[in-house]
């Protein structure tokens, strides 16, 4: 009996791994673009947020320095996960958008939250509430295309189907529109542009009709029905909405009720429980995916969050496709969004160019600090604050008296020179002209000048301003008889 058992315990086959999913290992490795040429072994398709794909994008150097700082989105404290997130919010019908968004505020315990574009009381459908750092995006969803599903009740019977769709086709392109009575907003006429719009389904006997609309954001679809009626002659009016797509986001995307952001809240409060947090909010970088990416090298991050110029030295990879004035997202290695920003080179330029500004800075969203500060470390740099410690320079990194000769020979003001000039030859013309009797004047005064020139207007200003009044007061001869004669007048 012994041996069948153990004969039956070594035919038994090994219990099979269970394939973890996707979303487990995202929320559970490192994710980060690495400081080599190496394709990753992990499919990039199934990295998380602004990483994915990355291995697609042109490789302008694969050398930089990885910092400890910063984390992948999706493994972020708490703390910072829910103050750097969103909630794809299903609105309930009678609350307005304002205090749906003042409710999660006070559910979350957060300082700031915002919304993607107003809805009426009575609509509901899919509302994008930022959360303090993801409130920077609000603007750009509240921008965003929308799509919604309505019904329009008509006053009068129609002929068929047919001709509430031809309405409806009529009805696409720009339109003008002027806001409804109840809008909380100036009733000024204004053009919007539904881009697409389709009949779902009639019902003669209650003469309604659902219909499917993909549209610009501001467009008024109360409006829309109310013309749609005039178009068929008979009236017409909005029964129903509801907001199926705002921007980027549908209602298929992991919409969120009002109860589950509250029970999420609660566990997280009472049982520790982060999970439920971690499902109902996403963090912002997910508002970024279909924006053209820039990645940066961890050492010009914190610049470019204190306000610097995107310059191509520090770029790392960047997209095909990117065309002057576009909305683009400039990245982290490991993922996070640094800030939005319009391109002023092309992915042609970027490639064939060693220097210059890749980006003008649209809007900053990562925190100041959140990796260190990296410049003024270069040898020219630290070069120039040693002579400032040693006196060799002045507190302003200008040449003095002690500035030895080489420095002053590369050294350029800029003062006198512009920057294309060389800093020798600039040299050279300034003590040309001052050894023939020219003293060369910059082309902008200086600041002691335009202070003088200043004291000098106040003083003008200030003398007419007395001429004035001196010649406004009244004689002390003069002013009597006109006085009597005004009184004569009146008696």
């Amino acid at each position: 009996a012994v041996v069948r058992m153990s004969a039956f315990i070594l035919r038994k086959k090994p219990k099979k791994k269970k394939k973890k999913k996707v979303a487990d290992v995202q929320q559970s490795e490192d994710f980060f673009i690495k400081p080599e040429s190496k394709v990753p072994s992990l499919d990039t398709s199934q990295w998380p947020l602004l990483l994915k794909n990355f291995d697609k994008l042109n490789i302008r150097t694969a050398h930089y320095t990885p910092l400890p700082n910063g984390s992948n989105p999706l493994k972020r404290n708490i703390h910072d996960y829910v103050r750097s997130g969103f909630i794809n919010l299903d609105k309930p019908a009678n609350p307005s958008s304002h205090e749906v968004v003042a409710w999660i505020r006070r559910i979350l315990r957060v300082e700031k939250t915002g919304h993607s574009g107003t809805l009426d009381p009575k609509v509901t459908g899919c509302l994008i509430v930022c959360v303090d750092r993801a409130t920077r995006l609000v603007k750009s969803q509240q921008s965003a295309g929308k799509e919604y599903v309505g019904i329009v009740r008509l006053h009068n019977a129609i002929e068929s189907e047919h001709a509430l769709a031809r309405a409806l086709e009529t009805l696409t392109g720009a339109l003008f529109q002027r806001p409804p009575l109840i809008a909380a907003v100036k009733r000024q006429l204004r053009v919007r542009t539904i881009y697409e719009s389709k009949l779902i389904e009639y019902d003669p006997e209650r003469r309604l009709g659902i219909f499917w609309v993909s549209c610009e954001a501001g467009t008024y679809i109360r409006t829309l029905c109310v013309h749609m009626g005039l178009l068929l002659g008979v009236g017409g009016q909005m029964q129903e909405l509801r907001r199926v797509r705002s921007g980027v986001l549908g209602e298929k995307d992991n919409m969120v009720t009002m109860h589950d952001v509250l029970d999420a809240q609660w566990q997280f409060d009472h049982n520790k429980d982060e999970t439920y947090l971690r499902r109902v909010i996403f963090p912002l970088e997910k508002l970024l995916v279909s924006h053209k990416r820039l990645v940066m090298k961890d050492s010009a991050v914190n610049a470019i969050c204190y306000g610097a110029k995107i310059m191509l030295p520090g770029v790392l990879r960047y997209e095909d496709g990117i065309e002057m004035n576009q909305d683009i997202v400039v990245m982290t290695t490991k993922g996070e969004a640094i800030c939005t920003a319009v391109a002023l080179m092309t992915t042609a330029v970027i490639s064939t160019c060693d220097h210059g500004v890749v980006a003008k800075i649209k809007r900053v969203i990562m925190e100041r600090d959140t990796y260190p500060r990296k410049w003024g470390l270069g040898p020219k740099a630290s070069q120039k604050k040693m002579m400032i410690q040693k006196g060799l320079l002045d507190k302003h990194g200008k040449p003095n008296g002690n500035t030895p000769q080489d420095w002053k020979e590369q050294y350029v003001d800029y003062r006198y020179a512009g920057p294309a000039v060389g800093g020798a030859n600039a040299q050279e013309k300034r003590e040309a002209a001052e050894s023939d009797g020219e003293v060369t004047q910059p082309d902008t005064p200086s600041a002691e000048e335009a202070k003088k020139e200043k004291k000098k207007k106040k003083k003008e200003k200030r003398a007419k301003m007395e001429e004035a009044e001196t010649g406004a007061e009244p004689d002390d001869t003069g002013a009597e008889p006109d006085a009597e004669v005004s009184l004569s007048l009146i008696y």
